[in-house]
Protein backbone atom coordinates (compact mmCIF):
# COMPACT_ATOMS: atom_id res chain seq x y z
CA UNK A 1 0.00 0.00 0.00
CA UNK A 2 1.51 3.30 -1.11
CA UNK A 3 1.47 6.38 1.93
CA UNK A 4 -0.70 8.99 0.80
CA UNK A 5 1.14 12.58 0.03
CA UNK A 6 -0.51 13.81 3.49
CA UNK A 7 0.42 11.16 5.34
CA UNK A 8 4.07 11.60 4.37
CA UNK A 9 3.70 15.15 5.13
CA UNK A 10 2.52 14.76 8.30
CA UNK A 11 4.90 12.23 9.20
CA UNK A 12 8.10 14.48 8.22
CA UNK A 13 6.07 17.55 10.78
CA UNK A 14 5.94 14.93 13.52
CA UNK A 15 9.58 13.91 12.76
CA UNK A 16 11.10 17.49 12.63
CA UNK A 17 9.19 18.69 15.86
CA UNK A 18 10.28 15.69 17.81
CA UNK A 19 14.08 16.04 16.29
CA UNK A 20 13.86 19.49 17.38
CA UNK A 21 13.05 18.78 20.81
CA UNK A 22 16.01 16.18 21.40
CA UNK A 23 18.20 19.14 19.82
CA UNK A 24 17.24 21.15 22.28
CA UNK A 25 17.53 18.78 24.94
CA UNK A 26 21.36 18.22 23.81
CA UNK A 27 20.55 14.76 21.79
CA UNK A 28 22.34 15.78 19.17
CA UNK A 29 23.21 12.04 17.57
CA UNK A 30 19.31 11.18 18.24
CA UNK A 31 18.01 14.55 16.38
CA UNK A 32 20.33 13.81 13.15
CA UNK A 33 19.01 10.29 12.93
CA UNK A 34 15.11 11.52 12.83
CA UNK A 35 16.28 14.64 10.25
CA UNK A 36 17.98 11.97 8.25
CA UNK A 37 14.82 9.82 8.22
CA UNK A 38 12.13 13.00 6.96
CA UNK A 39 15.33 14.17 4.06
CA UNK A 40 14.61 9.91 3.13
CA UNK A 41 10.73 10.95 2.47
CA UNK A 42 12.03 12.96 -0.27
CA UNK A 43 10.31 16.24 -1.60
CA UNK A 44 7.75 16.72 1.08
CA UNK A 45 7.43 20.24 2.04
CA UNK A 46 9.75 19.83 5.40
CA UNK A 47 12.75 18.48 3.40
CA UNK A 48 14.59 22.03 3.73
CA UNK A 49 13.88 22.25 7.50
CA UNK A 50 14.81 19.18 8.11
CA UNK A 51 18.35 19.18 6.10
CA UNK A 52 18.63 22.86 7.94
CA UNK A 53 18.24 20.94 11.13
CA UNK A 54 20.58 18.45 10.30
CA UNK A 55 23.32 20.83 9.34
CA UNK A 56 23.26 22.59 12.55
CA UNK A 57 23.31 18.96 15.13
CA UNK A 58 26.39 17.99 12.95
CA UNK A 59 27.91 21.41 12.73
CA UNK A 60 27.61 21.34 16.71
CA UNK A 61 29.23 17.66 16.74
CA UNK A 62 32.47 18.91 14.59
CA UNK A 63 31.12 16.75 11.58
CA UNK A 64 31.51 20.37 9.55
CA UNK A 65 31.46 18.85 6.00
CA UNK A 66 28.75 16.81 6.50
CA UNK A 67 26.91 19.99 7.77
CA UNK A 68 27.96 21.93 4.82
CA UNK A 69 26.41 19.17 2.54
CA UNK A 70 22.99 19.34 4.66
CA UNK A 71 22.92 23.20 4.28
CA UNK A 72 23.76 22.59 0.46
CA UNK A 73 20.47 20.06 0.32
CA UNK A 74 18.45 22.92 1.98
CA UNK A 75 19.26 25.68 -0.42
CA UNK A 76 18.82 23.63 -3.37
CA UNK A 77 15.30 23.29 -2.27
CA UNK A 78 14.77 26.94 -3.02
CA UNK A 79 12.37 27.30 0.24
CA UNK A 80 11.98 30.70 0.65
CA UNK A 81 12.58 30.67 4.69
CA UNK A 82 14.98 27.60 5.06
CA UNK A 83 17.09 28.17 2.00
CA UNK A 84 18.71 31.62 2.64
CA UNK A 85 18.81 30.18 7.14
CA UNK A 86 20.79 27.06 5.24
CA UNK A 87 23.12 29.51 3.04
CA UNK A 88 24.01 31.87 6.32
CA UNK A 89 24.88 28.88 8.08
CA UNK A 90 27.17 27.73 5.21
CA UNK A 91 28.62 31.16 5.06
CA UNK A 92 29.30 31.03 8.53
CA UNK A 93 30.92 27.77 8.87
CA UNK A 94 33.10 28.83 6.07
CA UNK A 95 34.35 32.16 7.74
CA UNK A 96 34.73 30.52 10.86
CA UNK A 97 37.26 28.13 9.21
CA UNK A 98 38.89 31.71 7.81
CA UNK A 99 37.56 30.78 4.26
CA UNK A 100 36.45 33.95 2.89
CA UNK A 101 36.83 33.27 -0.79
CA UNK A 102 34.18 29.89 -0.12
CA UNK A 103 31.92 32.44 2.00
CA UNK A 104 31.26 34.83 -0.15
CA UNK A 105 29.51 32.49 -2.82
CA UNK A 106 27.52 31.33 0.44
CA UNK A 107 26.29 34.69 1.15
CA UNK A 108 26.08 35.78 -2.42
CA UNK A 109 22.92 32.93 -1.95
CA UNK A 110 21.66 34.49 1.10
CA UNK A 111 21.56 37.69 -1.21
CA UNK A 112 19.61 36.07 -3.88
CA UNK A 113 17.02 34.72 -2.15
CA UNK A 114 16.09 37.93 -1.11
CA UNK A 115 14.43 37.44 2.04
CA UNK A 116 14.58 40.77 3.91
CA UNK A 117 15.18 39.04 7.29
CA UNK A 118 18.95 37.96 6.16
CA UNK A 119 19.73 40.57 3.54
CA UNK A 120 21.32 43.22 5.66
CA UNK A 121 24.00 40.11 7.24
CA UNK A 122 24.74 38.99 4.42
CA UNK A 123 25.37 42.35 2.40
CA UNK A 124 27.55 43.57 5.09
CA UNK A 125 29.36 40.73 5.08
CA UNK A 126 30.23 40.23 1.55
CA UNK A 127 31.06 44.28 1.24
CA UNK A 128 33.84 43.57 4.33
CA UNK A 129 34.90 40.53 2.03
CA UNK A 130 35.08 42.96 -1.08
CA UNK A 131 36.82 45.72 1.28
CA UNK A 132 39.65 43.26 2.60
CA UNK A 133 40.26 42.16 -1.64
CA UNK A 134 40.76 46.02 -2.06
CA UNK A 135 37.28 46.35 -3.83
CA UNK A 136 35.68 49.19 -2.72
CA UNK A 137 33.13 50.16 -5.78
CA UNK A 138 31.72 46.39 -4.49
CA UNK A 139 32.17 46.99 -1.01
CA UNK A 140 30.69 50.15 -0.92
CA UNK A 141 27.58 48.48 -3.57
CA UNK A 142 26.94 46.33 -0.31
CA UNK A 143 27.45 48.67 2.39
CA UNK A 144 24.71 50.96 0.75
CA UNK A 145 22.03 47.61 0.37
CA UNK A 146 22.93 47.66 4.21
CA UNK A 147 21.76 50.86 5.21
CA UNK A 148 18.88 50.84 2.67
CA UNK A 149 17.24 48.39 4.60
CA UNK A 150 16.88 50.02 7.25
CA UNK A 151 17.58 47.55 9.95
CA UNK A 152 18.97 48.67 13.47
CA UNK A 153 21.52 46.00 13.99
CA UNK A 154 23.68 45.79 11.02
CA UNK A 155 22.64 49.32 9.00
CA UNK A 156 24.84 51.46 11.88
CA UNK A 157 28.04 49.68 11.17
CA UNK A 158 27.88 49.35 7.98
CA UNK A 159 27.60 53.44 7.92
CA UNK A 160 30.41 53.73 10.02
CA UNK A 161 32.52 51.20 7.81
CA UNK A 162 31.63 52.87 4.63
CA UNK A 163 31.95 56.22 6.02
CA UNK A 164 35.54 55.44 6.91
CA UNK A 165 36.91 54.64 3.42
CA UNK A 166 35.44 57.56 1.86
CA UNK A 167 37.16 59.82 4.49
CA UNK A 168 40.03 58.04 3.35
CA UNK A 169 39.50 58.55 -0.12
CA UNK A 170 38.61 62.92 0.76
CA UNK A 171 34.90 62.44 0.14
CA UNK A 172 34.13 64.01 3.07
CA UNK A 173 30.26 65.10 1.92
CA UNK A 174 29.44 61.79 1.07
CA UNK A 175 30.39 60.24 4.51
CA UNK A 176 28.69 62.60 5.82
CA UNK A 177 25.04 61.19 4.05
CA UNK A 178 26.22 57.41 4.93
CA UNK A 179 26.90 58.73 8.37
CA UNK A 180 23.35 60.91 8.57
CA UNK A 181 21.42 57.81 7.14
CA UNK A 182 22.97 55.58 9.92
CA UNK A 183 22.34 57.90 12.97
CA UNK A 184 18.49 57.82 12.35
CA UNK A 185 18.36 54.17 12.80
CA UNK A 186 19.83 53.88 16.22
CA UNK A 187 17.72 54.60 19.81
CA UNK A 188 20.26 57.14 21.32
CA UNK A 189 18.51 56.13 24.88
CA UNK A 190 19.00 52.06 24.54
CA UNK A 191 22.78 52.16 22.21
CA UNK A 192 24.34 55.03 22.84
CA UNK A 193 28.11 53.68 22.24
CA UNK A 194 26.77 52.77 18.53
CA UNK A 195 25.39 56.29 18.62
CA UNK A 196 28.51 57.71 19.92
CA UNK A 197 30.69 56.30 17.04
CA UNK A 198 28.90 57.80 14.33
CA UNK A 199 28.24 61.09 16.03
CA UNK A 200 32.10 61.15 16.19
CA UNK A 201 32.75 60.02 12.93
CA UNK A 202 30.02 62.36 11.63
CA UNK A 203 31.99 65.57 13.10
CA UNK A 204 35.25 64.13 12.07
CA UNK A 205 33.85 64.31 8.05
CA UNK A 206 32.31 67.74 9.21
CA UNK A 207 36.53 68.66 10.26
CA UNK A 208 37.48 66.73 6.65
CA UNK A 209 35.19 68.87 4.61
CA UNK A 210 36.41 72.04 6.78
CA UNK A 211 39.76 71.59 6.03
CA UNK A 212 39.33 71.28 2.07
CA UNK A 213 37.09 74.37 2.27
CA UNK A 214 40.24 76.29 3.82
CA UNK A 215 42.65 74.55 1.30
CA UNK A 216 40.82 75.57 -1.47
CA UNK A 217 40.61 79.38 -0.03
CA UNK A 218 44.06 79.56 0.19
CA UNK A 219 44.75 77.99 -3.30
CA UNK A 220 47.92 78.52 -5.01
CA UNK A 221 47.95 81.78 -6.02
CA UNK A 222 48.84 85.16 -3.18
CA UNK A 223 45.51 85.04 -1.19
CA UNK A 224 43.26 88.34 -0.66
CA UNK A 225 44.67 89.95 2.26
CA UNK A 226 41.69 89.76 4.27
CA UNK A 227 40.54 86.18 3.95
CA UNK A 228 44.34 84.50 3.89
CA UNK A 229 45.49 85.37 7.55
CA UNK A 230 42.27 84.26 8.90
CA UNK A 231 42.20 80.61 6.49
CA UNK A 232 45.87 80.45 7.28
CA UNK A 233 45.30 79.94 10.84
CA UNK A 234 41.85 78.10 10.73
CA UNK A 235 43.68 75.51 8.18
CA UNK A 236 46.85 75.26 10.36
CA UNK A 237 44.70 74.72 13.49
CA UNK A 238 42.23 72.23 11.93
CA UNK A 239 44.95 70.52 10.59
CA UNK A 240 46.23 69.24 13.84
CA UNK A 241 42.61 67.27 14.97
CA UNK A 242 42.95 65.17 12.30
CA UNK A 243 46.70 64.20 12.89
CA UNK A 244 48.20 66.30 10.57
CA UNK A 245 50.72 68.32 12.41
CA UNK A 246 53.51 68.43 10.28
CA UNK A 247 50.92 69.97 7.28
CA UNK A 248 50.18 72.72 9.86
CA UNK A 249 53.73 73.81 10.17
CA UNK A 250 53.33 74.16 6.43
CA UNK A 251 50.23 76.07 6.35
CA UNK A 252 51.78 78.31 8.94
CA UNK A 253 55.56 78.91 7.04
CA UNK A 254 53.99 79.86 3.80
CA UNK A 255 51.29 82.64 5.10
CA UNK A 256 54.82 84.31 6.96
CA UNK A 257 56.37 83.85 4.08
CA UNK A 258 53.51 85.62 1.96
CA UNK A 259 54.60 89.53 1.98
CA UNK A 260 50.66 90.83 1.39
CA UNK A 261 49.71 88.81 4.64
CA UNK A 262 52.80 87.40 6.58
CA UNK A 263 51.91 90.36 9.38
CA UNK A 264 48.19 89.51 10.24
CA UNK A 265 49.66 85.89 10.11
CA UNK A 266 52.22 86.15 12.65
CA UNK A 267 49.44 88.01 14.95
CA UNK A 268 47.42 84.96 14.33
CA UNK A 269 49.82 82.42 15.29
CA UNK A 270 51.15 84.42 18.26
CA UNK A 271 47.30 85.54 19.42
CA UNK A 272 47.47 83.28 22.45
CA UNK A 273 50.64 84.63 24.16
CA UNK A 274 52.87 87.80 24.08
CA UNK A 275 52.09 90.82 22.31
CA UNK A 276 50.92 90.77 18.53
CA UNK A 277 53.10 93.96 17.86
CA UNK A 278 55.71 92.42 19.67
CA UNK A 279 59.39 91.74 17.36
CA UNK A 280 60.25 89.34 20.32
CA UNK A 281 62.56 91.34 22.37
CA UNK A 282 61.52 88.36 25.21
CA UNK A 283 64.24 85.52 24.11
CA UNK A 284 61.49 82.79 24.59
CA UNK A 285 58.97 84.65 22.50
CA UNK A 286 60.48 83.43 19.10
CA UNK A 287 61.11 79.88 20.65
CA UNK A 288 57.55 79.65 21.36
CA UNK A 289 56.40 81.30 18.39
CA UNK A 290 58.21 78.43 16.36
CA UNK A 291 56.99 75.31 18.76
CA UNK A 292 53.49 77.00 18.01
CA UNK A 293 53.78 76.84 14.14
CA UNK A 294 55.49 73.09 14.77
CA UNK A 295 52.68 72.07 16.90
CA UNK A 296 55.57 71.45 19.14
CA UNK A 297 54.40 73.71 22.25
CA UNK A 298 53.79 70.94 24.63
CA UNK A 299 57.11 68.99 24.13
CA UNK A 300 58.44 72.57 24.50
CA UNK A 301 56.44 72.94 27.89
CA UNK A 302 58.08 70.08 28.80
CA UNK A 303 61.34 70.61 28.73
CA UNK A 304 61.01 73.75 30.08
CA UNK A 305 59.70 71.92 33.16
CA UNK A 306 62.07 69.32 33.00
CA UNK A 307 64.89 71.75 33.04
CA UNK A 308 63.33 73.64 36.30
CA UNK A 309 62.49 70.22 38.33
CA UNK A 310 66.12 69.65 37.55
CA UNK A 311 67.45 72.93 38.38
CA UNK A 312 65.80 73.26 41.41
CA UNK A 313 66.57 69.77 42.87
CA UNK A 314 70.04 70.55 42.42
CA UNK A 315 69.25 73.19 44.53
CA UNK A 316 66.48 71.71 46.91
CA UNK A 317 68.61 69.22 47.95
CA UNK A 318 72.30 70.78 48.86
CA UNK A 319 69.14 73.36 51.06
CA UNK A 320 67.83 70.20 52.50
CA UNK A 321 70.69 68.50 53.94
CA UNK A 322 72.22 71.77 55.27
CA UNK A 323 75.76 71.27 53.46
CA UNK A 324 78.54 74.20 53.37
CA UNK A 325 81.27 74.08 50.78
CA UNK A 326 79.80 73.40 47.87
CA UNK A 327 77.45 75.98 47.20
CA UNK A 328 79.53 77.64 44.06
CA UNK A 329 79.59 73.98 42.22
CA UNK A 330 75.94 73.52 43.37
CA UNK A 331 75.24 76.55 41.57
CA UNK A 332 77.37 75.93 38.32
CA UNK A 333 75.39 73.02 37.66
CA UNK A 334 72.38 73.95 38.07
CA UNK A 335 73.08 77.29 35.68
CA UNK A 336 74.15 74.44 33.02
CA UNK A 337 70.81 72.79 33.37
CA UNK A 338 69.44 74.48 30.31
CA UNK A 339 72.40 74.20 27.96
CA UNK A 340 71.22 71.31 26.60
CA UNK A 341 68.41 71.81 25.32
CA UNK A 342 68.22 73.81 22.00
CA UNK A 343 66.74 77.05 23.79
CA UNK A 344 69.60 76.92 26.17
CA UNK A 345 72.00 79.22 24.49
CA UNK A 346 69.30 82.05 24.11
CA UNK A 347 68.74 81.84 27.75
CA UNK A 348 72.74 82.51 28.39
CA UNK A 349 72.54 85.58 26.12
CA UNK A 350 69.76 86.53 28.14
CA UNK A 351 72.00 86.66 31.06
CA UNK A 352 74.79 87.97 29.52
CA UNK A 353 72.76 91.02 28.27
CA UNK A 354 71.38 91.83 31.73
CA UNK A 355 74.50 91.14 33.25
CA UNK A 356 76.41 93.67 30.47
CA UNK A 357 73.51 96.47 31.13
CA UNK A 358 73.81 95.85 35.06
CA UNK A 359 77.49 95.83 35.62
CA UNK A 360 78.48 97.53 32.47
CA UNK A 361 81.16 94.56 31.77
CA UNK A 362 81.20 91.35 30.27
CA UNK A 363 79.28 88.16 31.85
CA UNK A 364 81.87 85.37 32.48
CA UNK A 365 81.39 82.31 30.78
CA UNK A 366 78.74 80.09 32.76
CA UNK A 367 78.47 77.30 29.92
CA UNK A 368 81.38 75.21 31.41
CA UNK A 369 82.76 73.88 34.70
Amino acid sequence: MIESPDAVSDDAARLCEEARGLAEDGEGERAALLFERVLALGDTPFRARAALGLAVVLDDAGHVERAREADRTAIATADPEYGPRAAYHLALTHERAGEQERAAPAWRVVVDFGNPAYLPPAHLALARIADDAGDFDTARGHWEAVIATGDAEYGPPAAHDLAQRLLERDEPARAQRALTAGLKLIDRGTDPYAYGRLAVALGISYLDQAIGAFGAALGEEPTDPEVGPLATELLARTLPLRGRGAEAGEVWRRGLAEPGTAGQVRARLRRDFGDADDDGDLWWEPVVEHAVSDGTLPALAGEAFGALDHMYALLAVRYAERRAGDARETLGRAVRVPGGYAWGPLLHESFAERFRLATGSAAPDLTEG
